[in-house]
């Protein structure tokens, strides 16, 4: 019988866990978008754009931050930027120091819509794994911690 590289046979184990970790990441996944939709005429990535920019605080992001902040391309960044500009959720500010860099920010509006989405999303989250008793979720959390720490090609 064939081993893997941690000595256990054939790595089908590997694989079933990872397809299992995916298909439950998928299906809170589709219910968090369909939610967004649903419950504040919006999308996930608008709502991901709008806690990357609650995270980074008052000066913003730069396109380019916010694009790896979101593991995204440039294009897809600039399409978001305009549809939460559209809604007045967030602004453009060129900087003081250097005229070519733009910081992108959430104005008012934006940081109060943002609050009331995450603290759904946060609700949402939270339906998803009530049925898990707090001292196996607390477990899972640490070994998924384990594993990416152990991760040598991690990228983040």
């Amino acid at each position: 019988m064939r081993e893997n590289k941690a000595g256990r046979p054939d790595g089908a184990l590997e694989v079933r866990v990872w397809l299992r970790l995916l298909r439950y990441t998928m299906t809170v996944e589709k219910r968090l978008r369909r939610k967004m939709i649903v419950d504040f005429d919006t999308t996930l990535p608008r709502f991901d754009v709008l806690a990357a920019l609650d995270r980074a605080g008052g000066e913003g992001l730069t396109m380019g931050q916010l694009s790896s902040s979101l593991l995204v391309s440039n294009g897809n960044v600039t399409a978001l930027v305009r549809q939460l500009q559209d809604r007045g959720w967030i602004n453009s500010v060129r900087s003081a120091q250097d005229a070519r860099t733009t910081f992108v920010q959430l104005t008012a509006a934006g940081r109060a819509a943002f609050e009331e989405q995450a603290q759904a999303h946060h609700e949402w989250i939270e339906a998803s794994m009530a049925h898990m008793p707090e001292d196996r979720l607390t477990l899972l959390y640490e070994i998924l911690g384990e594993l990416r720490r152990k991760d040598k090609g991690s990228a983040d």
